[in-house]
């Protein structure tokens, strides 16, 4: 046998070892460990490790900070793609621009994905001073607006979970590191219907947040990001102006995030 069919049978049968390992991941829910996933498909872990570990890399699976794999961006695009969904950006994006024009700050879309926010669209603000996001990049929820309201949303215990997985690392010295008051303030964001970033996830820049209230796969945050001294918490209204658009063009539709274009800007 030649090399070439040599090297085509190893790759098919990656693949062939790769659906099995998906299949079992589907058999768990949707969440197992690598030794769950190396005993019942019968794989050396080593093995499982490397198929997964590529499988990463091409965002087909993630490993949460507890150290499960979960399925990944790329399949559930595909999945809801297939079913003739809608892309969260294009509905959210000309709301995005019209905030971004009254306040002339940026603005930004971000979803909860495992211990993280991530910022998967913005409308960049104009003015020479800014606040960019670069679209893709991930912050730890608990050093965002949007990632309080988000934790606030499972309560207190899921909080003190979250603390116990991820240290609460601070970002600056500003963010919120015991879980006590994490608790505190995301209770208090989420009872008034929007939270603040004081310097918590970078020094001279502070944030206002607002979470989206359509049903959709993830947890679904707006923001609007500016160097702190320019932050006003006069824009509130029309920040849950811009949530209330977006919700009502949401209704009806079957949506999904186009991740393959996560890395493109936008105006």
């Amino acid at each position: 046998m030649s090399d070439s069919t040599n090297r085509h049978s190893h790759t098919i049968q990656v693949i062939d070892r790769l659906r099995v390992l998906l299949d079992i991941l589907a058999d768990e829910g949707g969440q197992a460990s690598l030794k769950t996933l190396a005993a019942v498909s019968g794989l050396a872990p080593s093995t499982a490790f490397r198929i997964l570990a590529s499988a990463q890399e091409n965002a087909l699976i993630i490993r949460d900070a507890a150290g499960h794999y979960r399925f990944g961006p790329h399949l559930q695009n595909w999945a809801q793609l297939a079913h003739g969904r809608s892309d969260l950006r294009a509905i959210a994006r000309p709301i995005m621009t019209w905030l971004r024009d009254q306040v002339q700050e940026t603005v930004n879309l971000t979803i909860e994905q495992g211990d993280e926010a991530v910022y998967v669209e913005r409308a960049t603000s104009t003015r020479m001073m800014r606040v960019e996001q670069i679209i893709g990049s991930r912050a730890p929820l608990h050093t965002t607006a949007v990632g309080k309201l988000m934790l606030a949303l499972n309560g207190e215990n899921a909080i003190a979970r979250y603390a116990q997985r991820t240290g609460l690392p601070a970002l600056t010295i500003h963010t919120v590191n015991q879980a006590l008051a994490l608790w505190q303030d995301a209770r208090t964001s989420l009872e008034r219907g929007y939270a603040l970033d004081n310097e918590e996830a970078e020094i001279g820049v502070g944030c206002i947040g607002v979470l989206l209230r359509t049903p959709l796969p993830w947890n679904t945050g707006l923001s609007i990001s500016a160097p702190i001294e320019r932050r006003q918490e006069s824009w509130v209204p029309l920040l849950q102006e811009a949530a209330r658009r977006i919700d009502t063009r949401l209704q009806g539709q079957t949506v999904c995030i186009e991740m393959e274009t996560l890395t493109s800007s936008s105006p």
